[in-house]
C-alpha cells in the first residue's frame, strides 16, 4: 500500500541517519522521491528477461528523487494532499521538472 511505502521510506531515512551518526569520517547521503498512481508493468526481453515499470507515475517519482535535497523525501502535491491526515509535510514550493512545467512539491517530515 502507499502507507507501507511511506513507512519504509521513513524507516530507511531514520536508519541511514543513525548509521551516519555511528561513522566517524564518512557519511552516506540519501535523497528519495515518492509518487503513486497508474503504471504499466511487465516482463520484457527475448533472451534476457526482466521485469520493468513505465509511465508518468514512474517518471514523476524519478524526478522527485533527482530534484530532491539530500536527507529528505520529496513528493508531488497530490501525494501530500492524499496523505495529509496520516503524515506531516513541509511545502517546498514550485520546482522545474523535466518533461513537465513547474510542479508544487512537498517534503515528507519524519515522525
Amino acid at each position: 500500500s502507499v502507507c507501507d511505502l511511506v513507512e519504509f521510506a521513513l524507516a530507511f531515512q531514520s536508519t541511514m541517519h543513525r548509521f551516519n551518526e555511528a561513522l566517524l569520517n564518512f557519511a552516506f547521503e540519501l535523497r528519495m522521491g515518492l509518487n503513486f498512481g497508474p503504471i504499466t508493468a511487465g516482463v520484457i526481453g527475448t533472451t534476457k528477461l526482466f521485469y520493468d515499470i513505465w509511465g508518468d507515475t514512474v517518471n514523476v517519482a524519478s524526478r522527485m528523487d533527482s530534484t530532491g535535497e539530500k536527507g529528505r523525501i520529496q513528493v508531488p502535491e497530490h501525494v501530500a494532499l492524499a496523505l495529509k491526515d496520516k503524515y506531516k509535510f513541509e511545502l517546498r514550493g514550485e520546482i522545474d521538472v523535466k518533461g513537465k512545467s513547474r510542479m508544487t512539491t512537498y517534503f515528507l517530515k519524519p515522525n
